[in-house]
């Protein structure tokens, strides 16, 4: 007995059992999915529709939103920027924002936190408070003991701020570095986290993330560095990595 043939499914068809939260996916990776991807996400709660008021609404949030604990890791560039992204996108839904930075100083004047202080002084949005727990980069610094006692005063402050909800978005910035110097204690980090009340998103960055971190995470992202400038000689410029 031959088996009949069978017709092929043509390029830009939907999966079978796809998850439309999932995004675009066609059947085949290299071929742009079809008009099937837009009758799948037409009842999508997606943002930036004419009804959609966003940071105006009484209650910011939707049903669908759960709060997430997120880690973005990895050896290449774009850890911080990616979640800085976040930052703004939270800060456009109109949500009380912090920012914890473990590593660096007060002297390191990075572009994103100009730009979160205009933001949060707008009035457009929500809020952003922006704080630089640690000294300065670790391998210039003298005082190694006085840089871990600045990265535990700031574990502390932001147990307090997590207890007291005072955000709905909060970004610890590099601060898998001093969890992983043993600095800070990854279970207690992961015990508070667990812990936090009300609605709070947690994002934490920085390379080589405590396996116990991307074990309890909701979201784990690694940047994997492909090419960098710094390989060919050329410094960190503003703009760019500032």
């Amino acid at each position: 007995m031959t088996d009949e043939p069978t017709t092929p499914e043509p390029a830009g068809t939907t999966p079978p059992g796809a998850n439309p939260d999932e995004g675009a996916t066609a059947l085949d990776p290299t071929v742009a999915p079809g008009p099937e991807a837009a009758e799948r996400h037409k009842d999508a709660d997606l943002p930036h529709t004419p009804d959609d008021k966003g940071s105006e609404e009484a209650v910011r949030r939707k049903k669908r939103d759960l709060p997430l604990v997120a880690v973005v890791t990895g050896k290449g560039k774009g850890k911080s920027t990616s979640s800085f992204g976040m930052l703004q996108r939270s800060w456009a839904r109109g949500y009380r924002c912090g920012v914890f930075q473990f590593v660096k100083g007060g002297k390191w004047k990075v572009g994103e936190r100009k730009a979160a202080e205009a933001l949060s002084a707008s009035g457009a949005g929500g809020t952003i408070e922006w704080e630089i727990q640690g000294k300065g980069w670790t391998w210039i610094q003298k005082d190694m003991t006085e840089s871990e006692d600045i990265a535990k005063a700031g574990w502390e402050e932001v147990k307090r701020r997590i207890a007291a909800e005072r955000y709905e978005f909060l970004l610890l910035d590099e601060i898998t570095y001093p969890i992983s110097w043993g600095w800070i204690d990854v279970e207690d980090v992961i015990e508070t986290l667990a812990a936090r009340p009300g609605f709070q998103h947690v994002v934490l960055t920085g390379r080589n993330a405590h396996e116990r971190l991307v074990e309890t995470a909701d979201l784990v992202s690694e940047v994997v560095n492909v090419k960098h400038p710094m390989a060919a000689g050329i410094r960190a410029q503003q703009g760019i990595d500032w």
